[in-house]
């Protein structure tokens, strides 16, 4: 995987190609919106600024809406960002006195005006800005989620960062608010990176830092599927991506655009320092895509958006497994299974479970692998399918594991949290064909009878695997 890192990105293109007032220029943000408004790119109204304590008092706070945003106007990481509502009715509120009035965050945090006066002095005193020296606030339009992201997040506001270079989008990313993040779409706090394909506007895999680095499939806090959404607006983001590069004379950056309700795509904001997290959320390094872009002649918005797809999207498979030298296997994948003697290859469709740890077959298939007895030895322990914790706990101190394992097919005992509850699930040893490749493991018996497939490939047997989540799909069924 050819990957990108920060010395090379500082010293190969941030340096190279982005001059020093291109790079001030994207570090305020006032500045940013001006520009914007100016090309007439797409961004939240901004209702005003705040620069001095002097502004801050004379400030009139009946012109601005029930919510808005207040940003620092050099911040970094999201720092500082209040993202308020009025707390009542709009005409009780209005008739309020300016000291009694009280907004509230999405977390529920409240915000009287003199501690809304408060943060503003704080981040006039530099205490959210990039250099830590004084800086202003403005205040601008909050937007209304688009309701394609309704089931992806419960609070917070995604957005979608596209990596600009040489006029050419070279790869972005889907950031859902989580959480662990409080409602920001920033990685390195919490929310999750989706990568997405420049040619479709497809979201493939998704990545979360916190509270470890790992790849995930379903959002933690909503259980919703990550890959596979078609990104509203998609060929319009990747053109605006490509105007803003143009208009701020930075060679290579980052811009973050949401989708309102009701107005599409807006920009946030550009950076200049993107950070390199979007590499893990695409399974590839930004370094070779840069290099097949550098030195290009770009004739037009249109012209860097076609080459940006036609260069980086699709024929994901391909791409992976020439970077990363291992092979790509879909969701669902067809296994050869031998049985218990070795004598017999039983072949089944198999669920690849990148959440789950360990690989589970189900009761039926262990029997046709020779595992029938085991299972008729296990079950004369009479132990419930679905347990609490502390039933569980008592199984445990009890050592009854110990009497399991005697069987001699039964090589461990597994505690198994779901769902459902808790369960023991014995461990028997299997041999398997995946993807050509011979696996030799242990899997767990899962004794219930609703599994949608009869074997569930985990993560310890995925060691020499990527999952691409579009290999493979089932066609779905028309309705009737």
């Amino acid at each position: 995987m050819d990957i990108l890192g920060i010395n090379e990105r500082n010293l190969a293109f941030l340096r190279s190609y982005n001059k020093k007032s291109a790079v001030n220029l994207a570090d305020d943000k006032i500045r940013t919106k001006k520009l914007l408004v100016r090309t007439g790119i797409s961004s939240p109204r901004m209702y005003g600024s705040i620069e001095s304590f002097k502004d801050l008092e004379s400030f009139d706070w009946n012109k601005l809406p029930g919510s808005f945003v207040i940003k620092p106007n050099k911040g970094f990481g999201g720092e500082g960002i209040l993202i308020l509502s009025r707390r009542g009715k709009k005409e009780k509120f209005n008739k309020t006195a300016l000291d009694k009035r009280v907004w509230v965050t999405s977390s529920g945090d409240e915000y009287p005006l003199e501690k809304l006066k408060s943060h503003i002095m704080d981040i006039i005193d530099g205490n959210y800005s990039l250099s830590g020296l004084p800086d202003a606030a403005f205040i601008e339009r909050r937007l209304n989620t688009d309701p394609v992201f309704k089931s992806y997040t419960r609070k917070g506001l995604p957005d979608i960062r596209v990596i600009v270079f040489n006029k050419v989008p070279v790869m972005a990313m889907l950031r859902l608010p989580t959480e662990i993040s409080k409602g920001r779409a920033n990685i390195s706090q919490g929310a999750i990176g989706v990568g997405i394909d420049i040619g479709t506007g497809m979201t493939t895999t998704a990545m979360v830092k916190i509270p470890w680095h790992k790849i995930i499939e379903k959002h933690p806090d909503t259980n919703q599927e990550l890959a596979g959404l078609k990104i509203p607006y998609w060929e319009k983001i990747l053109e605006m991506s490509v105007e803003i590069q143009i208009a701020s004379n930075l060679g290579y950056l980052g811009v973050d655009v949401a989708l309102d309700k009701k107005h599409g795509p807006e920009v946030l904001e550009i950076n200049a320092r993107p950070g390199l997290d979007i590499q893990l959320a695409n399974l590839e390094g930004l370094a070779g895509r840069l290099k097949r872009v550098k030195g290009l002649k770009i004739k037009s918005v249109s012209h860097g958006v076609r080459i940006g797809k036609d260069l980086f999207g699709g024929d994901v498979e391909r791409r992976v497994e020439e970077i990363s030298g291992l092979e790509v296997i879909g969701i669902i994948e067809k296994v050869s299974i031998l049985n218990k003697k070795g004598s017999k290859k039983i072949s089944e469709n198999a669920k690849v479970d990148t959440g789950a740890g360990m690989t589970a077959i189900g009761r039926d298939l262990a029997i046709k692998l020779g595992f029938a007895e085991a299972i008729e030895f296990y079950e004369k322990f009479n132990i419930k399918d679905v347990m609490d914790k502390s039933e569980v706990d008592q199984l445990s101190k009890r050592k009854v594991w110990k009497q399991i394992v005697k069987h001699p097919d039964i090589v461990e005992v597994a505690k198994v949290a779901s769902s459902h509850g808790f369960s023991y699930r014995i461990e028997v040893p299997i041999v398997f064909y995946l993807a050509g490749q011979k696996i030799t493991s242990h899997a767990t018996v899962s004794m219930r009878k609703e599994l949608d497939y009869p074997m569930i490939i985990g993560r310890r047997d995925l060691k020499n695997f990527l999952v691409d989540p579009f290999k493979n799909l089932p066609a779905k069924k028309k309705k009737k």
